[in-house]
Order: C-alpha cells, then sequence, then structure tokens
C-alpha cells in the first residue's frame, strides 16, 4: 500500500474531515521557506529573436523551417539586476524589477527533411509591485520561474528564428526562517505495494522510523 491506497490510518497526510483541531499534539519548529508574497504574469509576445546553436544532428543544411520552441521543466532560469525599490508611501510594497535568462530548445526541420534540435536563451525584464518585508538577519531574497512555449516562428537569418511565444512568470519574494506550526506528529508510513510479496529484514524490526525525546521540564 501507500499514504494512499488501501490506507485508512488517520495518521497519514490528505484531506482533513470534521473537527480539524483534533489530533494536533505538539507545536513542531522547522526550518522552511517562507513565502511572502508571489504573482503570476503571462503574456504573448512576438517578435521574439532566438539566436541557436549545438545542433543536434550536427550541420543542419538550410534554410530550416521551424517548428516549436520550449523550455523544459528541468531547465534552469537564471535571475539577475534584481532591484528592490520601496514605495515611500507604503514602505511595506516595494516595485520589484529582475531580468531572467530562460533556456530554450528550439526543434526544426531541415531542407533534408531531418527533424533536429538547437539551444538559444531568451531575456525577460520584469517589473512588478509585491510586499517585501523589513531587513532582517534572515535575508529575502526574489526568485522566479518561466515557462516559454511558442509554435509559430520563422527561419529569418542565418542560425537565427525569429517568434512568436507565450512567457509564463512566478514571481516570488521568500526567506528561509524558522517556523513555528501545529502538528499532528508523524505520519505512520505504510509499506509498499509492490508486484510480488517482498521478504522484511528481522534485525529493523525494533528501530524506530523517527527520533524521539522525552523533554524534561526542568534543569537541576
Amino acid at each position: 500500500m501507500s499514504f494512499y491506497i488501501n490506507n485508512t490510518n488517520p495518521n497519514r497526510p490528505g484531506p482533513i474531515g470534521g473537527n480539524g483541531l483534533n489530533g494536533i499534539c505538539e507545536k513542531v519548529l522547522i526550518e522552511t521557506t517562507k513565502v511572502f508574497d508571489a504573482c503570476v504574469s503571462q503574456t504573448t509576445e512576438s517578435g521574439i529573436i532566438l539566436p541557436v546553436s549545438n545542433f543536434n544532428p550536427a550541420s543542419p543544411t538550410p534554410p530550416l523551417t521551424y517548428i516549436s520552441a520550449q523550455n523544459t521543466a528541468l531547465s534552469t532560469v537564471t535571475v539577475s539586476d534584481i532591484t528592490i525599490d520601496r514605495i515611500e508611501q507604503t514602505p511595506n510594497y516595494a516595485n520589484v524589477s529582475l531580468t531572467l535568462t530562460i533556456p530554450v530548445t528550439v526543434t526544426y526541420r531541415d531542407a533534408n527533411g531531418v527533424i533536429g534540435t538547437a539551444t538559444s536563451t531568451l531575456t525577460v525584464a520584469k517589473s512588478v509591485v509585491l510586499f517585501v518585508p523589513q531587513p532582517s538577519l534572515s535575508p529575502v531574497n526574489i526568485t522566479a520561474n518561466a515557462l516559454f512555449t511558442s509554435s509559430i516562428g520563422a527561419y529569418t537569418a542565418e542560425n537565427t528564428f525569429t517568434v512568436t511565444g507565450c512567457i509564463q512568470v512566478i514571481i516570488k519574494v521568500v526567506s528561509v526562517v524558522d517556523l513555528l506550526i501545529p502538528s499532528y506528529g508523524y505520519p505512520v508510513i505504510p509499506p509498499c505495494q509492490a508486484p510480488e510479496p517482498a521478504s522484511s529484514c528481522p534485525g529493523f524490526q525494533n528501530i524506530p522510523l523517527y527520533p524521539t525525546a522525552t523533554i524534561s521540564r526542568t534543569i537541576n
């Protein structure tokens, strides 16, 4: 089984039924990334110039016919030139400006009908108004990720495509903090459901899955 397959144990993640306060047993201090504010921007832009390199297969025969362009979920978007300009009338808000460099993979067909790919980068400048906490010992950071997709374009110069595409950007104001949260305690992790029964390891049966501790209220 898993958390969600044939598992009725109440100590598992999932929707809360009834009174959500029932079962809360402790306050837990965790280190996590807190998001103070975020926004999403989606635009369709034309005339985007994508110079390409790293052809696969190498040395395609021009002219090239454009098929599509996109960045992948695993590609790293670089954020640079971050400027936080606080608004005087409302100092907890600021104009946040940044530049994103998005790696893009372009798919094309060459003059011989061979489909290939090449790489490029797309630079996007953004300026938005966001809530930005006042300075503290825990630094506040601006992060962003982006998605680019395009199915309209043309081969307009040597190793260059001009395209129209959709750009979606999510910008966040974050900080790594220690956060005190209510907790239902440790989950009960069920055994995996496998196609065939698996043998157990007797030596591990008495080892707890998570650390436990008894808290003394006084120190002599």
